[in-house]
């Protein structure tokens, strides 16, 4: 099973997740996009499969601070999101699980912590 999560180190919904795959047996390589960033690719590629609004944070308090046209630009246009998701990292929701389950064969790619949702992918 290759594995990686995409996160902040320090979110608590982190430990959560992390919690939640070393209980499940589940090995994991971790991305902290704050400190490492992140490629346009991957944030095209998760909002091309979860969409804008499962991707984008917007109750967070990095969003709050954009400017009434940061948030009208993101709203309007997907790749003016796409680049505030790379600049502001904290905007993206946590954590962003992906890879293939070797041996089920398929690909795995989460949004958000749900407890339920971990379990029914990873047993």
């Amino acid at each position: 099973m290759t594995i990686t999560i995409y996160s902040i180190k320090s979110c608590s919904t982190m430990k959560k997740a992390f919690t939640k795959l070393d209980e499940l047996g589940v090995s994991y390589d971790f991305h902290d996009y704050k400190k490492q960033g992140i490629d346009k690719e991957s944030v095209q590629r998760w909002i091309e499969s979860l969409g804008i609004d499962k991707v984008l944070n917007k109750r967070g308090t990095t969003w709050r601070k954009l400017t009434d046209e940061q948030k009208q630009a993101a709203d309007s246009d997907v790749d003016n999101a796409i680049d505030l998701l790379i600049e502001n990292t904290s905007m993206i929701k946590r954590p962003i699980v992906e890879g293939q389950l070797v041996d089920k064969n398929q690909p795995i790619l989460l949004c958000g912590f749900d407890e339920d949702e971990f379990v029914a992918a990873f047993l």
